[in-house]
């Protein structure tokens, strides 16, 4: 399994959220690159876009674009994406980042 992680549920359906692109980016000297980036599957999640191998510590970014995902199921929203940025520490541990959506609003925690 990868070391970075992530899943989606729209809390307005309380379903899974589909199809929707996600991508990773590491803070490399003050500029994000573009790690890898996939879209999440029936169950709302992305698990294997990355080698099972230890990440540098750093900052990294989520970027979900949700416009397309709303448009695709009718719903009207405010947020055309969602951008979390959280820290790796070095020690190879897993980083589990949901993300809870709805046509206004969103949160987040570190999962496991």
């Amino acid at each position: 399994m990868s070391q970075i992680t992530t899943h989606i549920l729209d809390t307005s359906k309380g379903r899974p959220a589909q199809e929707i692109e996600v991508s990773l980016f590491f803070n490399e000297n003050n500029d994000w690159r573009l790690i890898s980036s996939g879209r999440t599957n029936q169950d709302g999640r992305i698990g294997d876009w990355l080698a099972d191998e230890p990440l540098p510590a750093g900052q990294y970014r989520l970027h979900f674009a949700v416009q397309e995902y709303f448009e695709r199921t009718g719903q009207e929203s405010f947020y055309p994406h969602v951008e979390i940025v959280f820290k790796v520490s070095a020690g190879g541990e897993h980083y589990h980042v949901p993300l809870l959506l709805n046509p206004f609003g969103y949160s987040t925690y570190r999962g496991s």
